[in-house]
């Protein structure tokens, strides 16, 4: 669930370089990277279709997926300029240097360079 699908569109595709594979108006559109495919629906979407006992799906949460990159401090340092939001700084693991970020609709992604 994304609270705005151009605005998710641009932000994976754009910021991050994945792939637009297709979109549908502003109810949903299907990035890739490698092979993952993320699925964006927004409010106009039938994923966000209330349930039975009425609770409505929403955006954001501290569920995550991992998208490696390349170089973390730049593409950190470019993302910070376009003023998305970090819950933390860059910290360095056993596997490379990670940090988490929030896509426009608050989803939580970890940013990973390995070493």
């Amino acid at each position: 669930m994304v609270a705005d699908v151009d605005q998710a569109v641009s932000f994976y595709c754009e910021q991050l370089g994945l792939e637009l594979i297709e979109q549908y108006g502003p109810a949903m559109a299907i990035v890739r990277s490698g092979d993952l495919d993320l699925w964006l629906a927004g409010p106009s979407a039938s994923a966000a279709k209330p349930m039975p006992d009425g609770t409505k799906p929403e955006p954001g949460g501290w569920n995550r997926c991992v998208l490696v990159v390349d170089n973390l401090n730049r593409l950190v340092a470019s993302l910070r300029t376009e003023g998305i939001t970090f819950r933390n700084e860059v910290t360095q693991g056993p596997g490379g240097k990670q940090i988490l970020c929030e896509d426009p609709s608050g989803h939580v992604l970890e940013l990973f360079e390995p070493n």
